[in-house]
């Protein structure tokens, strides 16, 4: 009696298929993800939804890969957004209020960069390596620096993103539990031609911005110039800055699929041996940021969730977007996030490079 051939075993190979149905696998699947956390009232589901899903594809070999042209125009789209939540009276508020933006910038960067040594100090990781990885926000401009200081670019990456993947999933569960409402469909999935018309304008700023942030080279650039420009045109000819909901859906698609993606397969190999330890520093990070913001809460009256997401160590841009889709104060938290971005910028690359000159002393002497 002939034996029976085995039984056919299902895989999920995507690494396998061409890249016209990992694209489409990718699309479908984002649409899905989305779909389902969209029906649990979760904000950030459209950012969520495809960052899961490229998260899956990339860990199993499915990367398919994103036009650096159409990331760097989410990011762009998405800096504009921020500039068109952004109230005038943002600068005198902050100008009023300095100490608590000081006190809650420095706490987080501080936070960061004492976790970043002491996981520095375990052996695990190179000392440049583990102080870039553990810059707070500038993922992007702290991962492709790291490179010209001797870290590990791949475990800087992976650092890095883990870490706002973390921070995004943490705050938007958060905004859930606290019963954060979105603030109304003010952009409806069906936009007029009024709507879409009024949109040309802040649309070729934040591509004309985002193109001259890239070609200037300012860190982080394709987000913060395109929000400048924004915020120089509504203080200059009181631009109403508006963008269809269609826009904005397909730029937290980029951007999750550009987020998610970095999750390669082979990253997640060289990064298997020390993941439970740089999970643990990105925990006590984010339970070192939630003291803060309670601190804020108790000491300064701000609501919650605005002082978390203020204080979060995620990616400006994520959190932009999660701010957006929830009844919070805005102009606070993006007016921190980019403060403590700047200070990154400023303060973390010389930092980093005291630091770990300081550690292979040590380790010689």
């Amino acid at each position: 009696m002939k034996p029976l051939p085995p039984k056919p075993t299902l895989r999920f190979t995507p690494g396998e298929w061409p890249a016209g149905r990992r694209w489409a696998v990718l699309i479908l699947a984002s649409l899905a993800v989305a779909g389902g956390l969209e029906c649990l009232d979760l904000p950030a589901a459209l950012l969520l939804g495809p960052m899961l899903a490229a998260i899956v594809m990339a860990s199993r070999n499915g990367t398919v890969a994103i036009p650096r042209i159409l990331f760097l125009g989410a990011q762009g789209i998405v800096g504009i957004m921020i500039a068109g939540n952004l109230p005038l009276s943002l600068f005198g508020e902050i100008a009023t209020d300095w100490p608590i933006f000081l006190a809650g910038t420095a706490s987080t960067f501080a936070a960061a960069c004492l976790l970043g040594w002491l996981l520095s100090q375990s052996d695990t990781l190179p000392g440049t390596t583990a102080i870039w990885g553990s810059s707070p926000g500038a993922a992007t401009a702290m991962t492709l620096m790291s490179e010209d200081y001797g870290a590990d670019m791949r475990l800087v990456a992976f650092m890095q993103y883990t870490r706002v993947a973390a921070c995004a999933l943490v705050a938007t569960v958060l905004a859930r539990a606290l019963g954060a409402s979105a603030p109304g469909h003010a952009a409806a999935w069906m936009p007029s031609a009024a709507v879409w018309l009024g949109s040309l304008l802040p649309f070729g700023l934040a591509l004309s911005g985002a193109a001259l942030g890239v070609v200037l080279k300012i860190p982080g650039g394709a987000l913060l110039t395109p929000m400048a420009i924004g915020i120089a045109a509504k203080l200059a000819f009181g631009l109403d800055i508006a963008l269809p909901m269609p826009v904005l859906a397909v730029s937290y698609a980029l951007l999750g699929w550009g987020i998610g993606m970095r999750f390669t397969a082979k990253v997640l190999a060289d990064a298997s041996r020390v993941f439970a330890r740089v999970l643990l520093s990105i925990v006590l990070l984010l339970a070192g940021c939630a003291v803060f913001a309670g601190l804020l809460v108790l000491f300064a009256g701000i609501d919650p969730l605005t002082a978390y997401l203020a204080t979060s160590p995620g990616g400006a841009d994520s959190v932009a977007i999660i701010a957006a889709s929830t009844n919070v104060d805005v102009p606070f938290i993006m007016a921190m996030q980019v403060a403590r971005f700047l200070l990154v910028l400023v303060a973390g690359p010389p930092l980093a490079r005291l630091l770990s000159l300081r550690q292979a002393r040590m380790k010689s002497g």
